[in-house]
């Protein structure tokens, strides 16, 4: 399996934008490149094509919505998707942005976190879902692969589970308690947080391959584990 992450094209001529959305996006694990004006971006859609758009209406020269005209009159093969982020929250901006082919609508002042979920929940409709890239290691959740630096790394389903739980958050921390809801679901015969523990450590032991880096699945003392890019 070869190591990528998705690309995601950011257009918008506010820089401020710009430099968020990247920082939240590249933590997430996406390839992240910019445009600043819709020229900018229709030009990099043709000799680059990305995997998703995050796309602003407001700009000067071509606007976002000639920009998402353009790009949906040019879509010879699976749609590119497009989430629009604007200051335009009135219903009728939405609804033309949606008729014309946005797959998702997002107004500022937004969540970068909610963005990166939204970005996650578009390729997945789309069939576009990448590999999660966190520093080396990739997490692919279509093939249930996993790679550390290039080499396959075997691990057992609740393994994987977990690491591609952690994955998706990126920096957040959890508790054991709360990875036993969200990956054990609560299971009876999973009721102890010593469940975790074990299955950090294995995951540790096949991971952790090189002692002079970093560890990537990190104890934050005193609350839990996070995976740490």
């Amino acid at each position: 399996m070869a190591e990528h992450a998705a690309r995601v094209l950011v257009v918008d001529d506010d820089e401020r934008v710009r430099t968020v959305v990247s920082w939240q996006l590249e933590a997430d694990g996406f390839a992240v490149t910019h445009a600043c004006d819709g020229a900018a971006a229709l030009d990099r859609i043709a000799s680059d094509r990305p995997d998703l758009v995050v796309l602003d209406l407001s700009m000067p020269g071509v606007g976002g919505l000639d920009v998402l005209r353009r790009v949906r009159a040019r879509d010879d093969g699976p749609p590119l998707p497009v989430i629009v982020l604007s200051g335009r929250s009135g219903e009728t901006d939405r609804i033309v942005g949606l008729d014309l082919g946005a797959d998702d609508y997002l107004v500022k002042p937004f969540s970068p976190g909610e963005l990166a979920a939204r970005v996650r929940s578009v390729l997945r409709r789309s069939g576009r879902t990448a590999p999660a890239a966190v520093c080396g290691l990739v997490v692919d959740p279509d093939t249930r692969e996993v790679t550390v630096d290039g080499t396959p790394v075997e691990l057992t389903a609740r393994e994987f589970d977990l690491l591609a739980f952690l994955a998706r958050h990126p920096r957040r921390v959890f508790t054991r308690a709360q990875l036993l809801q969200q990956v054990w679901r609560s299971e009876p015969e999973w009721t102890s947080e010593a469940t975790v523990t074990e299955h950090v450590h294995r995951l540790r032991h096949k991971l952790e391959t090189d002692s002079s880096r970093p560890r990537r699945l990190r104890t934050v003392r005193g609350v839990g584990y996070q995976l740490e890019p």
